[in-house]
């Protein structure tokens, strides 16, 4: 269709000729080196571990006759934003693991960096 001297196929007149670009290629992206913190939790030697033991069973019953213990625990992958301060991000990452995600009591944590 001809319209006012341009011609039209359907689309309004400032995206006519527009191309679709994927999203990846739309812009560039700076590729940034984040810091990850891995904080292991378990229980600590001297504290029972009943769903250790719990899982010891389950694994004997099963027909794995070898396992001797079990001591479960968690796991937290914590990704600081690029521009956090390494020294501050340790202390802040070590106030964490102690203050909130482990009980000092019963539970000790051990932190790795990437």
């Amino acid at each position: 269709m001809v319209s006012g001297g341009r011609l039209s196929i359907g689309f309004p007149p400032q995206t006519a000729w527009r191309v679709a670009v994927p999203t990846f290629m739309s812009h560039t992206r700076k590729i940034e080196a984040r810091m990850t913190a891995r904080v292991y939790v378990t229980m600590k030697p001297t504290v029972l571990d009943p769903q250790g033991q719990t899982i010891r069973s389950a694994l004997v019953g099963l027909g794995h006759a070898s396992i001797a213990a079990v001591r479960q625990g968690k796991y937290f992958e914590i990704t600081l934003d690029p521009s956090a301060d390494r020294e501050n991000a340790q202390s802040e990452i070590e106030q964490i693991a102690h203050d909130v995600l482990a009980n000092p009591v019963i539970e000790q944590y051990r932190i790795e960096w990437d």
